[in-house]
């Protein structure tokens, strides 16, 4: 259990991986497609969010997948090339990544809301599992059309999954991106609380 919390690489490329994780995680391509589009500033729409579910909003379908596949990508990009000179590395570039999204500097540190680049990293890291979190979606979105509520019930499974699965300290990570997922979605929580939050398929 200790070698969970055990860190061995060094301060320089650690600071290394945080800094390429961090820079791929900032790029905001929900912003940049629909401004390229000719669609204007997303976040002066709907939720003001700089993700794929705000990008819908624009009635765009073909754009919001865009920005979904590429909001992921990103975070696999970074876990995954960083992975090579170690997991730990690997754990440092996909954390940074997902926070880059997060809180992006160019943007006043106003991003997305992390779900498709929490997905990206898990690629990057442990591929397999996104078996886990696509089919927990599925069958959460089927039952209640909720699609936040089927994100946010995947991100407490993963983290369970990779820890009894001996991933450890990938398993670990992902329990503080979970945690960080739900503060993140804190809206999305008092809406479905409040039975107001739109269903999957649902306008507005």
């Amino acid at each position: 259990m200790s070698e969970i919390f055990s860190w061995q690489l060094g301060p320089a490329p650690t600071i290394i991986s945080i800094i390429f994780g961090y820079l791929l995680g900032t790029i905001p391509f929900g912003l940049i497609l629909t401004r390229m589009a000719g669609l204007g500033d997303v976040r002066k729409i709907g939720s003001g969010n700089i993700g794929a579910t705000n990008v819908l909003r624009t009635g765009n379908k073909k754009l919001a997948a865009a920005t979904l596949l590429l909001d992921a990508l990103k975070g696999t990009a970074a876990a995954a090339i960083a992975s090579r000179w170690g997991i730990e590395a690997g754990i440092a570039a996909g954390f940074a990544a997902f926070l880059g999204h997060l809180f992006p500097v160019w943007l006043g540190f106003k991003g997305g809301k992390g779900i498709a680049t929490y997905i990206g990293v898990l690629l990057g890291l442990a591929p397999t599992i996104v078996l886990v979190f696509t089919a927990v979606w599925l069958g959460m979105a089927k039952l209640t059309r909720y699609s936040s509520l089927s994100a946010l019930v995947a991100t407490l499974v993963v983290p369970v999954v990779l820890l009894v699965s001996g991933y450890g300290k990938i398993g670990l990570l992902f329990v503080v991106m979970s945690i960080i997922t739900w503060i993140k979605h804190k809206a999305n929580i008092q809406r479905l609380l409040a039975g107001t939050e739109s269903k999957i398929g649902q306008k507005g």
